[in-house]
């Protein structure tokens, strides 16, 4: 299936800000299942340096400035990709957890010592409440690392709330175990500390999901948000994408942006701002499917 996909995010400041420095985290990466076409990102202020670049995880990203005073910024980037469909995986033929926990106490090979890195707490997943053993239910002796992930994935969807109110973006892992509710990215975490509560590797997974409006109603663009998921290495598959916002396997309607051991490694757009005082930002996101027999991709029409 093949996308565009916009993410529009606007920040309107109270006072002026006088210099900015940003990171953003916008355009797709190339994956085995997933082929970028063309990306780009646009900012509405001329900046005064400007770098793309691939960070630690392999992740496109890019650094740019803002040095002369504005109250108002807008980065907009637009990309066109192709997901093709994940194979299918009988998750009982995956390795028991045990073994593979053992396995990367000693690796032996890039593959492995490439998933010891998420084995362990970062800032965003450490905790000190009973994830731990939450997650440890869904991990019996000798069951198969992805069936107790999926099950693990199946009981976060069961027993959270999904609620855009209760948390925000710097919400510890254990405040949303606490009160069971939370966004996409807030599952995540809770997925992510509870496997590796238990010794096996786990990483934060950003990016975008197509989504269908109700019958008969038409789709409204700008209306969307970044999607977020968690990733489990789960030999001989390599690593296999949950989402436990929607309960499913991650497919052809994810488009994946970036990867690292939480939110703070792959944000959409961060940064530092001298003044502004109060302000407001503003996320927009489309995903939609591009037709082949279409001579007008969606890019190149007028915003709406």
């Amino acid at each position: 299936m093949e996308y565009f996909v916009r993410h529009r995010t606007t920040y309107r400041y109270l006072q002026d800000v006088s210099h900015s420095w940003h990171l953003a985290h916008l355009r797709p990466r190339v994956t085995p299942l997933q082929a970028v076409h063309d990306s780009s990102i646009t900012l509405s202020l001329e900046p005064a340096s400007r770098v793309a670049r691939e960070d630690y995880f392999h992740n496109p990203c890019e650094l740019f400035s803002i040095d002369r005073p504005h109250t108002h910024l807008e980065v907009l980037a637009e990309s066109r990709v192709t997901v093709n469909p994940a194979p299918v995986r009988a998750s009982r033929d995956s390795e028991p957890w045990e073994e593979v926990r053992a396995r990367l106490e000693n690796p032996q090979d890039d593959e492995e010592r490439d998933a010891v890195q998420y084995l362990f707490d970062s800032p965003m997943t450490s905790f000190e409440s009973d994830i731990g053993a939450y997650g440890a239910v869904s991990f019996p002796p000798h069951r198969p690392i992805l069936s107790g992930a999926i099950e693990l994935m199946n009981r976060i969807h069961k027993d959270f709330r999904y609620d855009t109110t209760v948390t925000d973006v710097s919400t510890p892992v254990d405040r949303v175990f606490e009160i069971r509710a939370g966004v996409c990215q807030d599952l995540a975490h809770v997925a992510i500390a509870a496997m590796r509560a238990m010794g096996l590797p786990a990483r934060y997974v950003s990016g975008y999901l197509l989504t269908e409006p109700p019958p008969g109603k038409p789709r409204l663009l700008g209306s969307d948000a970044s999607h977020a998921w968690f990733s489990v290495w789960a030999p001989p598959f390599g690593w296999v994408d949950l989402d436990p916002t929607n309960n499913i396997l991650v497919g052809e309607s994810h488009v994946t942006s970036s990867w690292g051991r939480d939110y703070g490694d792959v944000a959409p757009v961060a940064g530092i701002i001298l003044g502004g005082h109060d302000h407001v930002v503003e996320v927009g996101v489309d995903v939609i499917p591009v037709d082949p027999n279409s001579p007008e991709l969606p890019y190149l029409a007028p915003d709406n």
